[in-house]
């Protein structure tokens, strides 16, 4: 099965990720690491941030699929592509939550201000939306641990159809 995990920064997608695919036997992969293994992308200095050519990335990350039929990938900008994953798994998480947990990042104040703002618009929901078929799309709350998120999306892809 393949299953990009897509969500705001914070909200607990790498963390969860691993878990779930310790849980599903699949490998995982990050955004970032697979573009920087890719060679793809640069580093703003301003920004502090890998900026990512997104029709490259995603040609990279549609070999994969091809390649791994068993794969999780993480990040944020995956709910931005259009790909072919058999499930796309969108974590959220409320504003105030995810604000302590940007800062506690050491986030400046308007990365952070970002990131929330983001958040509260469902800016992460309404580009998976665009850009998969959301009967693919499976939105769950951040838990409290990380096995209770991973818990709820397991539960999530079963009642989409995912034979687990």
């Amino acid at each position: 099965m393949r299953i990009i995990v897509t969500g705001s920064p914070g909200v607990g997608k790498t963390s969860v990720s691993k878990e779930l695919g310790k849980m599903l036997k699949c490998i995982v992969f990050n955004e970032k690491q697979f573009a920087l293994e890719k060679g793809l992308g640069k580093w703003d200095e301003e920004q502090d941030e890998l900026i990512i050519p997104l029709g490259e990335f995603a040609a990279e990350i549609e070999a994969l699929f091809k390649k791994e039929k068993n794969a999780v990938i993480e990040g944020h900008l995956l709910c931005e592509l259009r790909l072919k994953p058999d499930y796309i798994v969108l974590i959220r998480a409320d504003p105030e939550i995810l604000e302590s947990r940007l800062e506690a990042r050491g986030y400046t104040a308007e990365k952070v201000q970002d990131n929330v703002f983001c958040e509260g618009i469902d800016y992460c929901k309404k580009h998976a939306e665009r850009n998969y078929d959301r009967g693919k799309i499976v939105e769950i709350q951040s838990g409290k641990s990380i096995k209770e998120t991973s818990d709820r999306i397991i539960r999530g892809l079963k009642e989409k159809g995912a034979r687990l």
